[in-house]
């Protein structure tokens, strides 16, 4: 019984502390939301710095004193390996230490540091603790001198960076080799190397409740339709969420219309596309964390489009966009042709073809749907495996496949040689689009395609175009029609659409995106 009493007692004591220390975090935590004033003292100010990240081995509190009339307790705070401590040690801390004046008044000392004593190029005062806290915490050094109710945040990031290298997405044959950075400053210095605009507007915004993630809104001031800024900035301020990880996260809560297979946003890693896009009239968002800029608004013919097709001549830039096209097609028809024609046309075959077909198909046990449905899943499937997969032993996956699904499927009389044919350049054609994001989109709605061709022919196929096509002039990016030019039609743009004219013809910026600069050559023509 003794044992028993001393368990409930040494329960009820847990319990009792567990919620003494739930109270106590909600009282900081509601402390640091309403914007609790700074103490006027350092030891207090340090003291609700540590309650609040306690436990937080990184977090560096420099304590020292300021040589005055009375000596001053002073204190110096940031987070190990998210500063440059160079600029800590050498330009605030030893200021201050090897700072005396026995003539200056303590009421005075405060001005002298943030005009004289810190040697930092950014420097701004604070007077709340949720500030401090965000400072801290986003790689600034805060410094608390005691006796004074605000403080000093001093610019010290400096946290290691990955190295500019050239994107893997979007490589080109002729064009630069920079690939953004993780970091928004880091992207930032790229894109103003290339546009050195002073129109060039950049606006902040901090969101994501615990992460706080830094997100750069940039447009060119004059250029860039006025009410689509705003839009942008509304959708942005709009987001509530807990944390941001990627740019993923702003996509899909700023996107005009959510239940579609086509990306109405786009997103590259090149500086120079971004700029190009800049000054096209669109705007452009980086956010914190991920290397990809978001590209709106967006057309859906701007996704076949390649950096390098304004680096080459035009008449190889028209011939590439020309292939780009064909794979299109290729890649969203080819499967579900083959089935309409196997199972519901072969008059339409030439007769030696058909012949040569029908002999490969006289052992495949299963229906022409059945077939390419198996083929298709298992590509999908082995292309899935190869990007997860180690780099080093990626290549297996290609051989492996290549084995399994080609020759062995075939010599076993699973699939016919017709349709490893298809399966292939349906693939390869889906490899020829620039933009990833627009390449999924064909993938996933080759499906329903083979589905409609299994069930109806030729006839089904055309019903599902026209659902597709009826579904992509109903969508809208920041109020633009994504199937500008074509619908609705503007001649005038069209000069960059499936062809790309000379560059001394492209006098003005397309109309699509409402710009308000219309001449990008020449001067003077509004």
């Amino acid at each position: 019984m003794k044992k028993a009493s001393y368990r409930i007692l040494r329960l009820k004591e847990r319990r009792k502390q567990k919620k003494l220390e739930q109270h106590n975090e909600s009282q900081l935590s509601k402390a640091v939301q309403e914007e609790t004033h700074i103490f006027d003292t350092e030891a207090k100010n340090v003291e609700f710095i540590k309650n609040i990240l306690k436990e937080c081995s990184d977090l560096v509190v420099r304590t020292f004193v300021i040589d005055v009339p009375k000596d001053l307790k002073s204190s110096v705070v940031y987070l190990d390996e998210m500063v440059q401590k160079d600029i800590n040690h050498n330009f605030i801390i030893r200021p201050l230490m090897k700072y005396s004046d026995k003539r200056e008044s303590v009421n005075d000392l405060y001005d002298e540091v943030y005009n004289h004593l810190v040697q930092a190029g950014e420097v701004k005062e604070i007077e709340d603790m949720k500030s401090a806290l965000d400072a801290i915490l986003s790689g600034d050094t805060v410094v608390f001198l005691d006796n004074f109710r605000k403080a000093l945040v001093v610019g010290t990031k400096g946290w290691t960076t990955r190295s500019v290298c050239e994107p893997h997405a979007e490589s080109v044959v002729r064009g630069p080799r920079e690939g953004m950075s993780e970091t928004v400053v880091c992207s930032l210095s790229m894109i103003r190397h290339r546009l050195r605009d002073p129109f060039l507007r950049v606006k902040y915004f901090t969101k994501g409740k615990r992460t706080k993630t830094t997100v750069a809104l940039l447009y060119i001031e004059g250029v860039c339709d006025e009410e689509v800024v705003k839009e942008a900035e509304k959708r942005i301020q709009d987001i509530q969420i807990d944390g941001i990880l990627e740019s993923g996260y702003v996509e899909e809560f700023i996107v005009d219309q959510m239940w579609t297979p086509f990306p109405l946003i786009q997103n590259t890693e090149r500086p120079d596309s971004v700029v190009a896009h800049l000054l096209e009239g669109q705007f452009a968002i980086l956010v914190d964390g991920s290397p990809y800029a978001l590209i709106a608004p967006a057309v859906f013919s701007q996704f076949y489009y390649s950096s390098e097709d304004y680096y080459e001549r035009y008449l190889i830039a028209t011939f590439l966009r020309f292939i780009r096209l064909l794979s299109l097609f290729i890649a969203l028809l080819l499967p579900s042709l083959y089935i309409a024609f196997v199972s519901f046309h072969p008059e339409m075959v030439p007769s030696k073809l058909l012949i040569a077909m029908a002999a490969g198909r006289a052992t495949v046990p299963s229906s022409p749907i059945l077939e390419a449905l198996s083929m298709e899943i298992s590509v999908e499937i082995l292309r899935e495996a190869s990007i997860r997969l180690p780099s080093p032993i990626g290549p297996t996956i290609g051989i492996v496949g290549g084995l399994v699904i080609g020759q062995a499927a075939v010599q076993a009389g699973l699939i016919s040689p017709a349709f490893v044919i298809v399966v292939g350049l349906t693939t390869i054609s889906s490899y020829a689009n620039p933009s990833y994001s627009a390449a999924i989109s064909v993938r996933l709605l080759r499906f329903p395609m083979m589905m409609f061709a299994a069930a109806f022919g030729l006839y089904g196929i055309m019903i599902a175009m026209m659902l597709i096509i009826l579904h992509l002039v109903q969508l809208r990016s920041f109020g633009v029609p994504y199937m500008s030019p074509f619908a609705p039609l503007n001649l005038k743009a069209l000069k960059d659409t499936l062809i790309r004219v000379p560059w001394p013809w492209m006098k003005k910026r397309p109309e699509i995106y409402k710009v308000n600069d219309v001449v990008r050559q020449g001067g003077g023509e509004k």
